[in-house]
This record gives C-alpha cells, structure tokens and sequence, in this order.
C-alpha cells in the first residue's frame, strides 16, 4: 500500500494534467504507482504527484516524455537526485522581471513549475502578478517598457505550457480577444487550466474579428467560444455580433470589460471570477452548454 487517497480526478485539478494524459503516462512510462481501494478504484499518493511536478518540470527543460518520466522516476528512488529547486517565490519572479533580467525570471518560473501544480502556477503566481503590474501601469509607476518585457516573458512561458492544447478527445473550446483587444494572457491562463481539465483548446489570439470567429465556430461545432475584452467599448461595438455568435454556440464573456448587461443582451455567461475558477466552473456545469 503506498497511501493513496486520490481519485484520478483529484489528482488531475491538482497537478493541471488530464485524467487521459495521466493514464497514458501510467500505462507507458510507470510514472503512477497507484494502489486499489476495497471497491477496486486506482488511488494515488503525495510521490505519485511528485512524480508529476518532476516530470513536467523536465519536459519544460526540452527532455522528451520519455527522457522526462524516466529522470523523474529515477529521482523518487533516490538513484538520481531531484531537481535542485527552493520552494516558490513569487517575489523573485516578480523582482526579476521588473530589472528586465530574463535569465533570472526564467529561473524563478522554472523552480515554480517544478513545484506547483498548473492551477497553483496560475492562481497563485502569474495571475496576482499580472494584476498588480496592470495596476501599476495605469497608476504610472510601471512603465510601458516594463509592461511590455513581462508580458513578453510570461506569454512565452504560458505558449509553451500550451503546446498541444488542441489534443485530446474531450470537449473543444473557442478562445479569442474581441476587435482591437491584444492583452490576451488570462485568456491563455483560462485555456491551459480548462485543458487541464481534459478539454481541447482552440486558440484565436488578440484582436479577432468577430465574422472569423463566428465562421470558426460554425465549422469546429465547439462546446464553448469564450471572447475576452479589458475594456467595454471591445465589446459593445460587436454587440450585434456577439448576438448572432450566440445563437451558433455557447458564448461566454470575459476580462475587465465584460459586464453582466452586456452578456445578458447578447445571449452570453458572463466570466468575471479569475481564469483558474472559471475553469472549475464550466468542467463541473452539467450539459452542452458553459
């Protein structure tokens, strides 16, 4: 019994893996050591989801799944050790990339990722930055230099954590910034922790007009198309698009510039918690629609 207490779906939320994935690496590399409970359900412990942190960690390296699940299986039996990494600190990450040092701020993502699970990464990391240098933006005490540098670095970062979000057999999501928006990075945070939840992603980017994004949903028939806006005039000038959008697939609204009238006008579910929440939310809603 190695003290398992985990479902596979537990496990899943925790370390920002789909279930799928997870039973892929279990069957091809051994990475999960589950045991059985008296109904006969595979449970996994605390190593099975450091195991997972090892690995991905690894991955974010450029090693290959294999390459990966092997150095981490190597370093929970002690025959090799495990990545040299401090606990998080958000501080670090933070005070790196306001002096402009990317190899510094890199360092610090690394040892984050090799810690957190994706949902923690975002929640508690990313999202809380990007916040607070958007405040400080629009007071003026970051400058646009600074604004654009950490952007930089953190959308890099977060592209590569999606690589191959469109795989998969589970429920397809459409993601765009409405017209004229380009801040586009918790729409990205959203699509990586909804893929962690097994769903595929299919991603537009900043500044999409509303006739592409309404001939896409037409054609990938996706289980939600989710638009995203900082401010409200994004939005309101497509309101009419937004409507017939709608009326082709489940639409939500997000960013600062979503509002509960305007979601309610066209025919929308407004997001206005954080992009790791509102995941939770559309995965644990019943039906076709978010």
């Amino acid at each position: 019994m190695n003290d398992g207490h985990l479902r596979i779906g537990e496990l899943s939320r925790r370390v920002g893996v789909s279930p799928e994935l997870l039973r892929a690496w279990e069957l091809r590399y051994g990475l999960l050591q589950p045991s059985r409970s008296s109904g006969g359900f595979r449970l996994y412990s605390e190593a099975d989801e450091e195991r997972i942190g090892r690995m991905r960690a690894y991955q974010d390296q450029g090693l290959s799944a294999a390459e990966a699940a092997r150095l981490a299986l190597e370093a929970s039996t002690d025959q090799r050790p495990a990545l040299d990494v401090a606990p998080p600190d958000s501080s670090f990450f933070a005070e790196a990339l306001e002096r402009f040092d990317e190899p510094a701020a890199q360092a610090a993502f690394d040892r984050a990722l090799a810690t957190l699970s994706l949902d923690a990464l975002l929640r508690d990391l990313l999202l809380p930055y990007l916040r607070d240098l958007g405040e400080r933006w629009e007071a003026g005490s970051a400058s646009v230099a600074q604004e654009h540098f950490a952007s930089n670095v953190v959308r890099g970062r977060l592209l590569g954590l999606a690589r191959g979000w469109g795989q998969g057999a589970g429920p397809l999501a459409v993601l765009a910034c409405a017209p004229g928006e380009l801040h586009d990075l918790p729409l990205i945070a959203f699509g990586l922790a909804l893929h962690g939840r097994g769903w595929r992603i299919a991603y537009l980017g900043p500044d999409t007009p509303l006739d592409t994004l309404l001939d896409t949903a037409r054609a990938l028939e996706p289980r939600l198309v989710v638009v995203s806006a900082t401010t409200p005039r994004h939005l309101s000038r497509v309101r009419s698009e937004l409507r017939k959008l709608s009326d082709t697939a489940p639409l939500a609204v997000a960013g600062a510039g979503a509002t509960a009238a305007l979601a309610e006008s066209v025919g929308a579910t407004l997001f206005s918690d954080d992009p790791v929440t509102e995941a939770e939310r559309v995965t644990s809603r019943p039906g076709p629609k978010p």
